[in-house]
C-alpha cells in the first residue's frame, strides 16, 4: 500500500501542478521507502523550487542523468518510471487526503525508529528527553497552511460560501426540515432528548426508514437493544405493518418476502444494523466496523445513528473514573469526531434527567447526565408527550439547540405518530395552532396536509 501511494503520489506531482503546491511542502524524501522514489522526489523537489513550475517527464530524465550517487540500473528504473507515469484520474479531495495520512503514517514510523535508537543508545548526540518533542512533530504532521481568513482578499471565497448548495440528508418531516434548512448536514452531531418510553428509538428509526426510502446507506448502532428488535420496527415502518401483526401467522412468508421485494425496488441505498453491549462499544468499535463494511462489503455510510449516546463508552476514559459531565461530553465529542472523519451526519439520542420526564415543556437543562452535551451537538430537539398528545396521536418537538437556524423560529411543533407502525409524519395546520413558536405571522406559513400512508401505497398486497 505504501510503496502504490509513493508511485501515485510522484506521479501526480509530475502531472498535477494544483496537488504538487498543495503538497509538496509537507513531504520529505525520507518518507519514500523505495531508494529510486527518493533519489527522483528529490529532484522533482529542486527542480520546483528553482524554477516554480511541475518538470516535463524528459526534462527529469536529463536532471537525473546528471547526479553521481545513483548507477545505471537505477536510472533506468526511473526512466521506465517516467515513461509510465500514472495518469488515472483521481478525486481531488480524495488524493490530498490520502497523501497527508500517508505522510503522517511515515512520519510516525520513523519517529518510532528513532526513537527506539535513542532509548537503546544507538544515537549518541541525543538524550531520551528528545523522544518526547520527536513523537509530536510526527503526530503532529498536517497539510493545513492557512494562517487564517483574509476579509477583504478572500471575499470572493466567503461569497461562494454563502451561495454554495451544502449536502445534506432530508427528513420526510416539513417542519424538521424547515428547522433544520433542508436537513442534516455532514460532519455534524444531533440530539433527540427524551423520557424512558417517550419515543427516541421510534424517531430514529423512522429517520432511518426515510433514509433508506431516499437510495441512502444507513448504518444503525444500537446499544440498547437487540439488533432484530430495531430491524423490527423498521419492518413496521417500511412495510406498513402494525408492529404486533409481524408475529401473525397470517402474514406468510411468502407475503411478508414479497414486501420486501417491493422495498428493494424503491430503492438502491442499503441499511446495515449491529449491536453491541450496552456501555461497552465506543468510537474505536465504531472505527473498526466502519472500515470493515468498507473492505468486506464496499458499504460507506451516508448518515449513522446511535442508539443511543449515553449507553456507548468512551475511547478516552477507558477504565478511568471521571464524573458524568467529563464522560458524557467526552462522548459526544468523540462521536462528533467520528461525524467529521467519516464526513457524515450522526443522529443520536438521550435521556432527560426525573425532573423533565413527563415535563411538557422540557429544557435544554433537562438533559441527563451532562450538560456538556448541548455544548458539542448542532443540533438537539426534545420529544415530549403527554397524556393529552397521546390521545391526539401527536409528540411535540421543542428546539434547544440549533446551529443550523435561528432556533426561535418554529420553537415547538407537534408531529403525528403512529406507535403501531413506528412511524411519525405531518400534521395539518390546524394540529399546530396554539403549539408553534415561530417568529413569523401564521398565514406566512401553510404546510401541505400530509397523508401518511400515501408513500406506502405499492406496499399493499
Amino acid at each position: 500500500m505504501s510503496l502504490k501511494i509513493e508511485e501515485v503520489a510522484l506521479s501526480k506531482l509530475i502531472l498535477k501542478e494544483d496537488y504538487a503546491r498543495k503538497v509538496l511542502p509537507f513531504v520529505k524524501p525520507e518518507y519514500f521507502d523505495a531508494f529510486t522514489n527518493r533519489v527522483l522526489f528529490e529532484t522533482l523537489s529542486e527542480y520546483i523550487n528553482k524554477f516554480d513550475t511541475t518538470p516535463e517527464p524528459n526534462a527529469l530524465k536529463i536532471e537525473i542523468e546528471k547526479r553521481k550517487d545513483i548507477t545505471d540500473d537505477i536510472y533506468r528504473d526511473i526512466e521506465s518510471f517516467l515513461d509510465n507515469l500514472d495518469r488515472d484520474h483521481y478525486n481531488d479531495e480524495w488524493l490530498v487526503d490520502t497523501t497527508e495520512k500517508w505522510c503522517k503514517e511515515r512520519a510516525i514510523y520513523l519517529a518510532l525508529m528513532e526513537s527506539v535508537k535513542i532509548a537503546d543508545g544507538q544515537d549518541k548526540t541525543r538524550t531520551k528527553d528528545a523522544i518526547p518533542s520527536i513523537m509530536s512533530d510526527a503526530l503532529g504532521v498536517c497539510f493545513d497552511e492557512s494562517v487564517g481568513h483574509d476579509y477583504i482578499s478572500d471575499s470572493d471565497d466567503r461569497y461562494d460560501f454563502y451561495h454554495r448548495k451544502e449536502e445534506k440528508v432530508p427528513f420526510d418531516l416539513d417542519y424538521l426540515n424547515k428547522i433544520t434548512k433542508g436537513g442534516l448536514p455532514n460532519k455534524t452531531l444531533n440530539i433527540a432528548l427524551a423520557g424512558t418510553g417517550v419515543g427516541k428509538s421510534l424517531f430514529m428509526c423512522h429517520v432511518a426508514s426515510s433514509c433508506l426510502l431516499q437510495g441512502r446507506n444507513v448504518l444503525y448502532i444500537t446499544c440498547e437493544m437487540a439488533e432484530e428488535k430495531i430491524a423490527e420496527r423498521i419492518d413496521a415502518n417500511l412495510l406498513d405493518i402494525p408492529i404486533q401483526q409481524l408475529q401473525d401467522p397470517l402474514l406468510t412468508k411468502q407475503k411478508y418476502r414479497a414486501k420486501i421485494d417491493v422495498l428493494k425496488k424503491k430503492t438502491q441505498g442499503k441499511l446495515v444494523i449491529k449491536e453491541y453491549p450496552t456501555a461497552s462499544a465506543h468510537v474505536g468499535h465504531f472505527k473498526a466496523l466502519l472500515n470493515e463494511l468498507s473492505l468486506k462489503k464496499g458499504f460507506h455510510p451516508e448518515i449513522i445513528f446511535v442508539d443511543y449516546l449515553n449507553i456507548c463508552a468512551s475511547s478516552r476514559y477507558k477504565g478511568t473514573i471521571v464524573n458524568s459531565y467529563t464522560y458524557v461530553k467526552a462522548i459526544a465529542e468523540e462521536l462528533r469526531g467520528l461525524a467529521g472523519e467519516y464526513n457524515v451526519p450522526i443522529l443520536s439520542a438521550t435521556q432527560t434527567t426525573r425532573s423533565g420526564y413527563g415535563n411538557s415543556n422540557v429544557e435544554i437543562t433537562d438533559t441527563s447526565e451532562s450538560f456538556g452535551l448541548p455544548a458539542t451537538a448542532d443540533l438537539m430537539f426534545a420529544l415530549i408527550s403527554t397524556e393529552d398528545m397521546e390521545e391526539l396521536n401527536q409528540i411535540m418537538v421543542k428546539q434547544l439547540k440549533n446551529r443550523y437556524n435561528d432556533p426561535t423560529v418554529y420553537k415547538r411543533f407537534v408531529l403525528g405518530i403512529d406507535r403501531q407502525k413506528m412511524r411519525l409524519y405531518d400534521c395539518d395546520q390546524n394540529a399546530q395552532q396554539d403549539i408553534i413558536d415561530s417568529g413569523i405571522e401564521p398565514n406566512q406559513f401553510n404546510p401541505p396536509k400530509a397523508n401518511p400512508a400515501k408513500q406506502f401505497d405499492d406496499f399493499k398486497i
